[in-house]
């Protein structure tokens, strides 16, 4: 699926690190059934590939993606683990032509409009806004919109719910992600009800 299909499915994609291995089907499940289905795994832990690939396996309903890649190599391991999309917080010409040679879902993230303008040259028509709060948020997506009219974008880094709607109502906004729906303190709590419950406000937002 391309990335502007599978962000179109979703109101917030849940970005997770994972600590414990075992975490790591209960909390998507309790995500999923929340409503949330497209997840994020970050590429901060040693654990974070081997969660993907447990993710794809028992859980294929949900659609798995792997976050923070920094080089080519990353990518590759990340669709080896079964991801179906790759995150990345920045924009990497190389990720780039290896996401195009491997055939893989992928979002980049930018700040300024000369990434944008170079996202845009290399065919990418949905974009990470990342940080998005210090990149200038909801008022820089605005300053986008007339400039670059088909591009959209997941704002992500420093959202939570009390503005996320208002990101969602910006037009050139798909989603929006963050560990909002699944605070670190209720995984290491292994309270699933609670993120049950934050995961079914987020995809109604």
């Amino acid at each position: 699926m391309h990335i502007k299909e599978l962000l179109s499915t979703t109101r917030m994609i849940p970005v997770l690190t994972i600590n414990n291995l075992n975490d790591t089907l209960p909390l998507c499940a309790a995500l999923m059934a929340g409503g949330l289905s497209v997840i994020e795994i970050t590429l901060r832990t040693k654990t974070a590939l081997n969660a993907v690939e447990m993710i794809s396996k028992e859980l294929p309903e949900i659609s798995v993606g792997v976050g923070t890649l920094l080089d080519p190599m990353d990518l590759i391991r990340a669709k080896n683990s079964g991801a179906c999309f790759a995150v990345s917080p920045g924009l990497n010409m190389d990720l780039v032509e290896q996401a195009q040679k491997d055939n893989l879902a992928y979002l980049p993230g930018i700040q300024t409009s000369s990434e944008a303008m170079m996202a845009y040259r290399y065919g990418l028509r949905a974009l990470k806004f990342f940080p998005a709060k210090a990149a200038g948020g909801i008022y820089g997506l605005k300053q986008f919109q007339p400039v670059y009219p088909d591009l959209d974008f997941c704002p992500t880094g420093g959202i939570d719910f009390s503005d996320a709607p208002e990101y969602l109502r910006e037009r050139n906004v798909l989603c929006v992600g963050g560990s909002f729906a699944s605070p670190s303190d209720l995984i290491e709590q292994r309270n699933w009800k609670e993120i049950t419950r934050l995961a079914t406000m987020a995809a109604s937002l």
